[in-house]
């Protein structure tokens, strides 16, 4: 008997989870998503899978997440018919949120083979269409929190909520016979792991006593502050007030769904008791406006109740779902605050208002989430001076801001702490959906205190490793890795690129004459020729 976990996706990146659990039963997806970031990974979304998707049986689904979700529509296309478990809060926002990226990737598509016939390149297709990701919407399965589900014979699983986000998950799977003396081989899935007091989400549950565990590691080297309700509306306020003060605007960069309803709650919240300044809300994203009708109907199953709905129907809210609607909020000036999607800045409306508002002096830009490395986020949560966007030089004027308050994910101690809640794991930890540095430093908070070092893996993409021993047994994998594991960790060339632009413009701009601007451009023609 043999049973193998591959890392297809999350394998010291936080981004494209998807591992694969091959048995003599039958295999089964955890996760199936997108990979975001620089473009040399971002590319492995148009590649082939690195399995056959006609031969999945099953796709256990953590949690609706584009990073999670986000390539099941093309598994569907390329031969995948098997069943797609998840729960009812997932299924629900993966109707919306499989359908917007299908359309936004058409529609970066179109835009990026205008520029390409114009370069005499080639034409790309999309990874998938609005329409593949409707038609994968009928696979989809509900299942329940803490009851069994048959999953294929001889494997079921239970699903727990992990207060990460509307439906999220940490799955447990049973491998029948395939444990000790004939026992099951008992397997968990963290998904993505909410923190301590998350808006709108309960603490997150799971039993323990595992053979081994898949933890997650998104902020395994950060430790935030402790926070309560009020100091989180505290910090939000203050934040709010700095942005008035200017008298320009506050964007936010919000991911569409739990992220945003969060935020829309405390901002109607402190505006009610008059904490900040009254001022229009634009949601400008048509999939958080969608998302937020879900949050609605769900909302008596989310911490706050009623009350939450009632914020979420606030008159200072404005749904601008139309791209008329959207290019009008260009004109307005003075205070306003816009929420848009991406949350990392690498797609979406959020990128149109940075263009309009980055230069000035009067914007802020607040990051309140995540920002994975090489995307324009992280870039300007770097300190940079000078973005690309769209092709065009922006210059960084506008104060950009964080706040960590708002994280869907645990700190470094509590998704410690959740680990230790899952002991004894006999067999292996592997630490995985973070950057290199996470996860060497959840490893070392870990180790020895919590699980032996010995059974703390820190697998590579496309690494595979044998389960049915007293430990796991990593496999001959590299002949067929996608990327280097260095391609993984580092920026690649594209961003290389884009920041030596930004540098050769900003000298010549520096540089005192145009004779002095000649010397500079000669200079790197000479170089280019050796």
């Amino acid at each position: 008997m043999s049973v193998t976990l591959r890392f297809c996706g999350a394998a010291h990146t936080v981004t494209g989870s998807c591992y694969l659990l091959q048995t003599d039963q039958g295999r089964i997806l955890i996760d199936c998503g997108l990979f975001q970031g620089q473009k040399t990974l971002k590319e492995l979304n148009y590649g082939d899978f690195p399995f056959r998707p006609a031969e999945i049986d099953a796709v256990l689904l953590t949690h609706a997440h584009i990073d999670h979700s986000g390539l099941i529509p093309k598994l569907v296309r390329m031969g995948f018919d098997g069943r797609i478990f998840a729960t009812r809060g997932t299924i629900d926002l993966c109707s919306w949120m499989l359908p917007d990226a299908g359309n936004i990737q058409e529609q970066e598509v179109l835009a990026l083979n205008r520029r390409n016939a114009a370069r005499g390149r080639d034409e790309v297709i999309p990874i998938y269409t609005q329409a593949d990701a409707m038609a994968s919407l009928q696979y989809f399965q509900a299942v329940a929190y803490e009851s069994w589900t048959d999953v294929i014979p001889g494997i079921r699983a239970r699903y727990w909520n992990a207060g990460h986000l509307l439906g999220s998950a940490s799955i447990e799977i049973e491998l029948a016979g395939q444990g000790t003396d004939g026992a099951p081989l008992r397997l968990l899935a963290s998904g993505d792991v909410g923190p301590d007091a998350k808006l709108l989400q309960p603490d997150p549950k799971a039993p323990a006593g595992f053979d081994y565990v898949i933890s997650e590691s998104t902020y395994g080297d950060r430790i935030r502050e402790p926070t309560t309700p009020e100091l989180r509306r505290g910090r939000l306020a203050g934040e709010v007030r700095e942005a008035a003060a200017a008298k320009g605007a506050l964007l936010i960069p919000a991911f569409a769904v739990e992220r945003t309803q969060e935020l829309i709650v405390d901002l109607v919240g402190l505006m009610e008791r008059a904490e900040i300044p009254a001022a229009p809300i634009f949601l400008d994203s048509p999939l958080a406006i969608h998302a937020t009708e879900v949050f609605r109907a769900h909302a008596d199953s989310l911490d706050g109740g009623s009350d939450v709905g009632r914020l979420l129907s606030s008159p200072h809210l404005r749904f601008t779902e139309t791209v008329d609607e959207s290019k009008a909020i260009a004109k307005l000036t003075g205070f306003h605050i816009i929420i848009a999607a991406s949350g990392m800045c690498d797609a979406g409306r959020i990128r149109h208002h940075l263009k309009r508002w980055l230069w000035n002096s009067r914007a802020t830009v607040l990051l309140v989430g995540y920002q994975a490395n090489g995307t324009l986020g992280r870039f300007l949560q770097d300190g940079v001076k000078a973005v690309r966007i769209q092709g065009e030089e922006i210059k960084v004027a506008a104060r950009i801001r964080m706040i960590d308050d708002y994280s869907g994910h645990a700190d470094g101690a509590e998704i410690a702490r959740w680990i230790a809640a899952r002991r004894p794991i006999t067999r292996g930890l592997f630490l995985s959906h973070g950057e290199e540095a996470a996860i060497a430093a959840l490893a070392m908070r870990v180790a020895e205190r919590i699980v032996p070092s010995a059974k703390v893996f820190s697998p590579l993409l496309d690494d595979a490793y044998e389960l049915t021993g007293a430990v796991p047994t990593l496999l001959d994998v590299a002949r067929r890795r996608r990327l280097a594991p260095e391609a993984v960790t580092r920026l690649d060339w594209h961003n290389d690129m884009s920041g030596l632009l930004l540098d050769i413009h900003a000298r010549i701009e520096q540089a005192a004459d145009d004779r002095a601007r000649g010397v500079i451009i000669r200079r790197l023609r000479r170089a280019l020729e050796e």
